[in-house]
């Protein structure tokens, strides 16, 4: 990554507009940054590209007016635009290949830049679980780490109440000025006042259970390690347990008794590997050797201008190939490499031709699928 800078007024909305734009994604959006050069040139770009990946109709793509409107309502909601590559974006986050290009923030920008450690956990937790999660977080942050989780009932707002008053984090899954749930508005505007908010979602947008695993990605890769405390086997909190550990980051769980429901996921962490955690200094005993993630441009392959400035008879027969490959179920993107004996960067440009068509969805392990 290179050295922070700010993006002046006009860049910010022109990254705003490509983010918001129909089927464009983190990484379809940094993948047109490399290819353009800028989001404004990308923004132009966009209709052929659909047409290209077989869209019909027009691509929907977010207007002026329309990113005018959403930063004046983050203006009033007390909150700020921070892109990937500026200052106060977390460096942590910044390292994963889908980190959002830019983000929602209310608060102490400040603790953006704090090493930070996930506490997460059940919902519905347990009167003991509660005060465990508000004890470590109290514990970790008295040792200068800023204390992540998402404003959730029962473990994260133990942990964000623990960490209040050294520095703590919370990543909301809506719009940054949505109260989710109604009971932690204290809470809520308590971290706007002493802590950090982030969201990467619109303002306004009301939390959806479609928005939660996203939101869970940005937990994790804020982090340095993630902290489960009670969580069902099927739990959210085994979610950020999950992206910690394909974002490279430490994964700790809490044991319990193996007759409450709510310590079965934890239990079963421990059991595939994660760190037995029964205090603060289990935490801190492995982070120490850690450093944050080392950084790197988004997918910079696409900048390697050979390949894509081939003419059209080369590019037809290379797109019917790739698209022979594909299907509903995912496949790796250097396996679609190896079978069509294309350059990467070819491979991806068509990719990316697919996706803002709105016929392609990747996931996670740099992998794609058909819709």
């Amino acid at each position: 990554m290179p050295a922070a800078r700010s993006l002046n007024p006009a860049e910010k909305l022109d990254w705003l507009r490509l983010i918001r734009s129909e089927n464009i994604g983190p990484i379809t959006f940094y993948q047109l940054l490399a290819r353009y050069g800028s989001a404004a040139a990308a923004l132009d770009a966009l209709p052929e590209l659909a047409r290209r990946g077989g869209r019909a109709r027009p691509l929907a793509t977010c207007s002026r007016d329309e990113a005018l409107r959403e930063m004046a309502a983050l203006d009033r909601a007390g909150a700020a635009l921070v892109a990937w590559g500026e200052p106060h974006y977390p460096q942590t986050l910044a390292a994963i290949e889908d980190a959002p290009p830019l983000l929602s923030a209310r608060g102490r920008l400040d603790l953006a830049e704090r090493r930070a450690i996930a506490v997460v956990g059940a919902r519905n937790a347990s009167a003991n679980g509660r005060r465990f999660a508000r004890e470590i977080a109290l514990q970790l942050g008295q040792r200068d780490l800023a204390v992540v989780s998402g404003l959730a009932r029962g473990i994260d707002a133990a942990a964000h109440e623990g960490a209040l008053a050294t520095g703590t984090i919370a990543v909301v899954a809506g719009g940054i000025d949505q109260i989710y749930p109604e009971e932690n508005r204290a809470l809520h505007e308590a971290i706007a006042k002493r802590g950090l908010i982030l969201a990467e979602l619109p303002v306004g947008t009301p939390p959806q259970a479609r928005h939660f695993p996203r939101r869970n990605r940005i937990i994790s890769g804020v982090s340095l390690g993630v902290v489960v405390v009670e969580a069902a086997i099927q739990s959210g909190s085994l979610i950020t347990a999950r992206f910690a550990l394909e974002q490279g980051r430490e994964v700790f769980a809490v044991p319990g008794s193996p007759l409450d429901p709510r310590c079965r996921g934890a239990n079963d962490l421990i059991r595939h590997g994660a760190k037995l955690t029964e205090s603060a200094e289990d935490v801190l005993a492995e982070l120490a050797p850690h450093r944050a993630p080392v950084l790197r441009e988004p997918l910079p392959i696409l900048l390697d201008p050979e390949p894509l400035s081939l003419g059209a008879s080369d590019w037809d027969p290379a797109r019917r190939a790739v698209m022979e490959l594909l299907s509903p179920t995912p496949v790796e993107v250097d396996e679609l490499v190896r079978a069509t004996r294309l350059p990467p960067a070819m491979v991806a440009a068509i990719l990316l031709e697919i996706a803002l068509a709105g016929r392609l969805e990747r996931q996670g392990g740099n992998r794609v699928a058909l819709l």
